[in-house]
């Protein structure tokens, strides 16, 4: 992009305010229009409510850099760094985390804010593990968050929020999904010493993805933990790859925080290995690539997410008109009959899925037999890759990096093959969806109505919640297949008793088994979750049907269908206008 394109951009987006006021206010007329209101269904109008809420939220408040990452991976010491100063607590524990949003004030003050609103004072000393553990035991409510404020130049332009560690994604917060979803930018903080393990590795895939943020930075945490340069660019460029597929946008840095709060507040800094001043140019790089990529352009990205909410907002919406209006084209007895169509098909669930389960069942077996000989034939190259390093390699390498290397490439093995079938088990869940669609009648909107088939799923599927037809590959395994990981541990306790190599290879028959075992049961745990997630989208969509045909069906008994036409006509021109001013900015 040219320098004059991105300040034609730029100046666009400043002056978009005025039109995503005039947008919003259109949609609000339509949540406000009783009549509207009552042919939409109240559940919808919820729903509407819902979005214009968090529209006019992303709006107002502060612009906000959500820093997530694994519980110990330093994420308060980056921010403390960041901001020149200890700002945000450090070694606070896991059982007693909390979120801290810290924005820009002249006169620095901390606040404990209670789930029912009180705010309590606190003391700079107060934000420390200990202490923080025993106010928070007397508070007479559930800590919310700290609101910390400071004078800090940067809180000037943005609000962090500094979040806990998502040690456990099972049982991640929901206050910190909140915080995700209202995110303006995000960074996510790894450890060279723990270098993005699988569980950070779906984090991003499942959590941070979705969101669609335009910028995202990576930052590589306690890089100073290495002993040589080479040790470093094996590190990030691990991480960069593994970015490139999950994350192509993302920013990697390898950065040491504590070597730059350190710097910044003038205190000793250790420099044993003589990289003190890559250290800080790296960090540097990661500052000023802030200030470029988000800093300077907030106004644009937030400008960018609130179209997006909106553009999500309109087609929702006129999904939901379409088929009002395709219903209501209908007599009342096609009505009655498509009705009782999904009654009998709702009826027949059990038996109408157990018919469509076995084509799963089948094609998960046939991806393990799949995966079972790719794994085979990985072992009989992995074993020729062994005995051929001991004649390529250095033992100083071989000592250093053999491990290591034999647990990635295993581990990228395992993975490889289960984001492989994911993908196609996906494939195949959303095509079944869509046969069971068909089933349920909504091919018959077409005859009346002359719209395509593929038009009446694409209106199904935007009513169906977004997170059934996503649920499938949050399945992937998110972990290192957890019985091969005692036969590495076998290696690691006889690395200084026995040659590394023939370690391994004493060890091999017993990797190979271990690794087929768990992905034997990772395939078990794929067909288990696929049937449900089969079983979710039929029941969503039959819910659907029903309802949207239930409410269309008490329209022409409550209000005449000439007058809920007019009302659904005059709606769907006000989300056209809506989205040709949005037309100027795509």
């Amino acid at each position: 992009m040219s320098e004059n394109t991105e300040y034609e951009v730029s100046m666009s987006y400043s002056a978009a305010e005025p039109d995503i006021e005039i947008i919003q206010n259109k949609l609000r007329s339509l949540i406000t229009n009783k009549p509207l209101g009552k042919i939409l269904g109240e559940e919808f109008i919820a729903h509407l409510k819902d979005w214009d809420k968090a529209i006019t939220k992303r709006r107002t408040e502060p612009f906000s850099l959500v820093v997530l990452g694994d519980f110990k991976r330093g994420k308060s010491t980056i921010i403390n760094a960041l901001l020149g100063k200890s700002i945000a607590p450090v070694n606070v524990a896991p059982e007693t985390f909390t979120i801290n949003s810290i924005s820009y004030s002249e006169t620095p003050k901390a606040e404990a804010v209670l789930k029912n609103g009180q705010r309590i004072s606190l003391a700079a000393d107060d934000l420390v593990r200990e202490k923080l553990e025993r106010l928070m035991r007397a508070f007479p409510d559930t800590l919310d968050y700290i609101d910390i404020k400071d004078n800090a130049e940067i809180l000037k332009e943005i609000r962090i929020v500094d979040t806990p560690g998502l040690s456990d994604l099972d049982c991640l917060d929901k206050q910190v999904q909140d915080y995700l979803v209202n995110a303006d930018a995000v960074i996510y903080v790894a450890s060279a010493l723990s270098p993005f393990s699988e569980s950070e590795q779906f984090f991003l895939a499942s959590h941070i993805r979705p969101l669609s943020f335009s910028k995202l930075y990576v930052l590589v945490n306690m890089i100073d933990a290495m002993n040589t340069q080479e040790d470093i660019e094996k590190i990030l460029n691990r991480i960069n790859e593994r970015c490139e597929s999950i994350m192509p946008n993302a920013f990697v840095y390898g950065v040491s925080g504590i070597d730059e709060y350190r710097r910044k507040i003038g205190l000793n800094r250790p420099d044993i290995k003589g990289f003190q001043e890559f250290y800080e140019n790296e960090f540097l790089k990661f500052e000023m690539s802030l200030k470029r990529e988000i800093i300077m352009q907030k106004d644009i990205i937030r400008t960018q997410r609130v179209f997006t909410m909106l553009n999500l907002m309109i087609k929702d919406t006129a999904a939901r008109i379409r088929m009002i209006y395709d219903m209501m084209a209908m007599d009342r007895k096609k009505l009655d009959d498509i009705s009782q169509s999904i009654e009998h098909e709702r009826s027949e669930l059990a038996s109408v899925l157990e018919n469509k389960k076995p084509k799963i069942l089948l094609s998960i077996t046939e991806m393990q037999q799949e995966a079972e000989q790719w794994m085979y034939g990985f072992f009989s190259k992995l074993r020729e890759s062994i005995l051929e390093s001991r004649q390529t390699t250095s033992p100083e390498d071989i000592d250093k990096h053999f491990y290591s290397y034999l647990v990635d490439k295993v581990g990228e093995a395992y993975r490889r093959c289960l984001d492989i079938h994911w993908q196609r088990l996906n494939a195949i869940i959303a095509q079944l969806g869509a046969e069971l669609s068909k089933k349920l009648g909504i091919s018959a909107l077409t005859e009346d109505t002359g719209r395509s088939v593929e038009d009446s799923f694409e209106d199904m599927n935007m009513l169906v919640s977004k997170s059934v037809m996503g649920a499938a590959s949050a399945g992937s395994s998110d972990a290192f297949p957890s019985g091969t990981i005692s036969s590495f541990k076998n290696i690691l306790h006889k690395k200084r008793q026995t040659d590394i190599i023939d370690t391994a290879l004493e060890n091999y028959d017993d990797i190979r088994s271990s690794t087929l075992k768990d992905l034997k049961a990772a395939y078990k745990a794929m067909e288990e979750n696929a049937v449900g997630q089969l079983d979710s989208l039929y029941q969503t969509q039959v819910d659907v049907s029903r309802n949207t045909l239930s409410h269309a069906m008490e329209m022409t008994s409550d209000i005449s269908s000439a007058s809920v036409k007019s009302y659904l006509v005059e709606a769907a021109d006000v989300l056209r206008e809506a989205a040709n001013i949005l037309m100027k900015y795509s």
